[in-house]
């Protein structure tokens, strides 16, 4: 089904920004597991398989539109030096991801694509109601253990 320029155009801003998510959360993961933050690094590692699966869908979509996925351009990745710099880190991209997710389902509103919308509207409440969710929650609890405590309780 030929889809519309600035629906693809859309979908490919956001496969950039699900794959940045994904290298991001992969990287985190992998720096959790050798700092041995057992915790951190296997919910870090489920994001990164869900950003996959987030990829995935996208990919999934643009061809059926009969678009061109572009896995070549990648939004930048913020690789955090400390766990609190690498949960802030994480959490401003989830934000980014949910604006633009938003732009795109009203553009897809605006067009009349239905199904497209719909398949964002899944990848927004995966975004905000779980990836960002959790984040927020990882922050005020350090905030409110200190991070000594908040690390020792990732082990």
């Amino acid at each position: 089904m030929k889809g519309k320029q600035n629906i693809i155009d859309a979908l490919n801003g956001l496969l950039a920004a699900e794959l940045a998510a994904m290298d991001q959360y992969f990287i985190h993961s992998e720096m959790y597991a050798d700092w041995g933050l057992g915790k951190l690094h296997e919910r870090i590692a489920h994001e990164f398989d869900d950003e996959k699966g987030h990829a995935k869908q996208l990919i999934e979509r643009i061809l059926f539109l009969e678009g061109k996925p572009d896995m070549h351009t990648r939004t930048p990745v913020r690789v955090g030096q400390d766990v609190e710099e690498m949960l802030g880190n994480d959490l401003q991209l989830e934000y980014e991801v949910g604006d633009a997710l938003k732009e795109a389902i009203a553009l897809c509103e605006q067009e009349r694509d239905f199904q497209t919308r719909d398949v964002l509207l899944g990848l927004l409440a995966d975004t905000e109601e779980d990836h960002a969710y959790w984040l927020e929650q990882q922050l005020r609890l350090i905030k409110m253990l200190g991070k000594p405590n908040y690390l020792l309780s990732q082990m």
